[in-house]
């Protein structure tokens, strides 16, 4: 079996992964490529994607960072877990690797903001963290998405810290945010209580690491967060 892969040539072999990659993750969901089962070898699959196998290894090498593969010594990469189909729906065809790497420059810029929400919050920042956060748990006792309540406790967050840049970032890249938060929070209405709970216990957990002016503490709870909001994208529903 031949996948095409449309790759235009001023595209360079980290582009070509990413769309690799993509379609790997689209057969994973859509159960073509089984969980627990073997992937195809490197050599069959640039075979198949039209791909020069280093290419291809990069692209297994974000699967693996993913989670969603596992390779075993002297016996290939298997499919660890199988993501909701409708994830890929959600993010803008050829992106889902960058939505990654996005969390992945999430998890240290707001580890740090929150970090200097603690040591910098005045009253006024308090009152608009604390108001974001209650209109999250509102959205959650509703039913409701809760993306732009969401992404409304980041923003104070980023108020806090008493710098600039911060808050000039989060307008410079508001698009990125913004899929992140809708992608994860879509995500979220599919699961259970329990885990929807979860999500916003690790808003409460940093809140409070804030308000208490205890700066490591809120770097690692919103580093931790950012990054299980990022696994979170692939976990089945």
């Amino acid at each position: 079996m031949t996948f095409a892969v449309d790759a235009v040539s001023n595209r360079g072999a980290t582009r070509f992964s990413d769309i690799i990659y993509e379609k790997i993750v689209g057969m994973i969901a859509d159960g073509n490529f089984p969980v627990n089962e073997r992937l195809p070898s490197e050599t069959k699959l640039a075979a198949d994607f039209g791909a020069s196998r280093p290419v291809v290894r990069e692209a297994l090498e974000r699967l693996r960072a993913d989670g969603l593969v596992v390779s075993r010594k002297g016996s290939g990469s298997y499919v660890r877990q199988r993501p909701d189909s409708s994830m890929l729906k959600m993010v803008p065809v050829g992106s889902l690797a960058d939505v990654q790497r996005f969390f992945e420059f999430r998890a240290g810029l707001e580890a740090e903001a929150a970090e200097l929400a603690a040591r910098n919050w005045q009253p006024a920042d308090k009152e608009r963290i604390t108001e974001a956060l209650l209109a999250i748990e509102q959205c959650l006792r509703n039913g409701e998405l809760g993306a732009d309540e969401d992404q409304a406790l980041h923003d104070a967050i980023a108020m806090a810290t008493g710098n600039q840049f911060h808050i000039t970032v989060r307008e410079w890249f508001k698009p990125h945010f913004a899929i992140g938060h809708s992608v994860t929070r879509s995500l979220s209405l599919k699961r259970t209580p329990e885990q929807i709970r979860s999500v916003q216990d690790e808003h409460a957990v940093i809140v409070e690491a804030i308000f208490a002016r205890r700066e490591a503490e809120a770097h690692d709870a919103m580093k931790k967060h950012i990054l299980n909001a990022r696994a979170r994208m692939f976990q089945g529903v």
